[in-house]
């Protein structure tokens, strides 16, 4: 039987993200968080190319992106209810990481096993800062989606994309449970 590790399996099996609304300061340090990204960069990478990338937000850039996401809300026609709830994600937020999915020129590597793997390093990142006893969320929302937003807010290449922005700080709130998936309804086995 292979070696278990319980506390990584009890981690995995009660994990659960804070709503970003709910998280405050303080927020982790430099070198809290570099291990936090440490950890969320050993995520699955077929072919080792690094289709990723971190920007580290904090409150200024945060403020200026939720402005950015202001600007651009009427060109895109988002309901007003919208955009709010897309600018507050930056505003009242006083640490988030942006993920970017930045995918490699590869004859090996398919650009869909790149993207996958940003989403790995989002749900690697999530899971590293709430193993370190910090509330997190990964959130990504209409600006996230806006080329203009994404060159003007983050700098972006235009073949690079927002996989997420994982929200990290001090759970304020404790969330509810909230209904897991019937496995009976999503397993099929086969012999």
């Amino acid at each position: 039987m292979p070696e278990s590790n319980p506390e990584a399996l009890n981690f995995l099996l009660s994990r659960r993200s804070r709503p970003a609304k709910t998280l405050g300061g303080p927020t982790p340090d430099r070198d809290t968080l570099s291990t936090i990204l440490t950890a969320a960069a050993r995520s699955p990478d077929h072919g080792a190319l690094e289709p990723w990338r971190f920007i580290v937000l904090g409150p200024k850039t945060l403020g200026q992106l939720a402005e950015i996401a202001r600007e651009r809300a009427p060109a895109l026609g988002i309901e007003s209810e919208r955009v709010e709830k897309g600018v507050r994600q930056f505003s009242d937020a006083e640490l988030a990481i942006a993920v970017i999915s930045s995918p490699k020129p590869s004859v090996k590597i398919p650009k869909i096993e790149q993207i996958y793997s940003a989403g790995a390093v989002c749900l690697a990142l999530l899971n590293a800062a709430l193993a370190s006893g910090w509330g997190a969320n990964w959130l990504t929302g209409w600006a996230c989606y806006d080329r203009e937003f994404m060159a003007q807010g983050l700098n972006l290449a235009r073949h690079e994309s927002v996989a997420g922005f994982i929200h990290i700080g001090t759970e304020t709130a404790t969330p509810a449970e909230r209904p897991r998936p019937d496995l009976a309804g999503i397993i099929e086995w086969r012999d």
